[in-house]
Order: structure tokens, then sequence, then C-alpha cells
């Protein structure tokens, strides 16, 4: 297969795994995992990667930066999530998401699935 990895990361949800403050700025907390992602990418992952963030709610109005595309959810998060999936469906994906239904959902699309850990280091 040619086409890189398609990395999707449910944002809130990585977001909010580690309790370190984000909820006082949700969109600064949202803009520290975006700039992680864009150093450091899927750490594990020796192949080509195209990582997306979704983001949502309080942590609207993001922006990408190389490495990292940035995709704010018109409504739900998980919605989004799963069209993302939905849209990809020749190439290799995985969601970065602790969410058991979103998991079983993107699952059911075809998509592998990783937990928060994948990209963050808890702190």
């Amino acid at each position: 297969m040619d086409d890189p990895l398609l990395v999707i990361i449910d944002g809130a949800n990585v977001v909010g795994s580690v309790p370190d403050g984000w909820w006082r700025d949700r969109r600064g907390a949202a803009e520290r995992l975006r700039d992680r992602l864009a150093r450091e990418g899927l750490p594990g992952h020796d192949g080509p990667v195209e990582l997306v963030l979704v983001v949502e709610g309080a942590a609207r109005g993001v922006e990408p930066v190389a490495g990292v595309r940035v995709e704010t959810a018109p409504g739900s998060g998980d919605d989004h999530i799963v069209a993302l999936v939905e849209e990809a469906p020749d190439r290799p994906r995985l969601v970065v998401t602790a969410d058991r239904e979103l998991r079983r959902r993107v699952t059911a699309a075809g998509a592998g699935v990783t937990g928060p850990r994948a990209v963050r280091d808890g702190t």
C-alpha cells in the first residue's frame, strides 16, 4: 500500500486522559497536543503517517501546523471521526481514543484503534 497510515486523534479524549488542568484552557491543551504530535509523530511507528487531530467545542479554532492537519468537528467530534474513517476506506486507518463507543464504531468501519498513551507521555 502506498498511502501513509491515516492516524485520526480524538483530541477531546486524548487531552482529557491526563488530569493536568486541561479543563481551564481546552484550546491551549489541544494546541499543546498538536505541537507534541508535530514533534513526535506516532511514537513506535516507523512508516509514513498522516496525522489528523479532531477538535470540538471549546477547542475550536486550533490551527494546523506542518505535519498535523486539524479538523474542527461541525457537531459531535465522534461523528466527525467516524466520517473521516468512512471517507478513506482504501487506506490503513488508526483512531486514537479511549472512548468505548467510538472504538466500536470505527472498528466496524474498518479502522484500527489505540489508546491515548500512543500519543501522550502522561505529563
